[in-house]
This record gives structure tokens, C-alpha cells and sequence, in this order.
């Protein structure tokens, strides 16, 4: 049996309307709240490679990027996006979707999963 695993917060509505659409077309998953259980620096350095980089996994839209400090919008390196990631969970976009064969995407629109799971 392959699983899907959902990563975000439970509270999110969008990672709220994901796992409502999964368990309504019965794909198997799992949810993992990654503030709970943090995400590896190594995990989220694969997730933004397979995305095609941190800017495609980084929330630029929301609060949290917008309270930063302006001198911590400007990561350079895998480490200092890893550490910003580790302080601020919320700035991941949700959610990541992680299917069994190890492709990565992130965000939920009712068509884009149509799409992604075949349905």
C-alpha cells in the first residue's frame, strides 16, 4: 500500500481542506503536524531542490514572512534557510504533499490534486 503524507499544521483551513479531499476520494495518508514534529534541516534542503528551490517552498505572503526583520528575509545559504524554517515553522507552504514514490509538492487547489492523484 502506498501512502501520501500531508505536512502542515492542523489548524491551517488550506491543510484542513487537503485532508478533507484526500479522505473524500479515499487516498490513503497520513498527516504530520511539522510544528509538532519538525522537519529535518536535510528533509526541507530535498523538498526545496525537488521544487526547484527555497523561494517555492517559503510562505512570502503571509504574516510571519511579514513580521520578520528585514535583515532575516535575505537567507544565502541552505543552513540559514534551514535555521529560519526551524524558528518560524509557519513559513513553509501548506501543505507539502510527499507521495510514495518520493515527488514533492506543495499547496491544495481541488483541481490540482484531481491532477496529482489521478482522480
Amino acid at each position: 500500500m502506498t501512502v501520501t503524507t500531508l505536512y502542515g499544521l492542523p489548524n491551517c483551513d488550506t491543510c484542513k481542506k487537503a485532508r478533507n479531499w484526500l479522505t473524500r476520494f479515499e487516498v490513503t495518508h497520513e498527516f504530520v503536524d511539522y510544528r509538532a514534529h519538525p522537519v529535518p534541516p536535510a528533509t526541507l534542503k530535498a523538498w526545496a531542490q525537488h521544487l526547484g528551490g527555497w523561494e517555492k517552498l517559503v510562505n512570502k505572503s503571509g504574516t510571519t514572512w511579514r513580521n520578520l526583520l528585514p535583515q532575516r528575509k535575505n537567507p544565502g545559504t541552505d543552513p540559514e534557510w534551514t535555521l529560519l524554517l526551524k524558528e518560524y515553522p509557519a513559513l513553509v507552504r501548506r501543505p507539502v504533499v510527499v507521495q510514495a514514490d518520493g515527488a514533492v509538492s506543495v499547496g491544495f487547489t481541488d483541481n490540482g490534486f484531481k491532477k496529482l492523484f489521478g482522480r
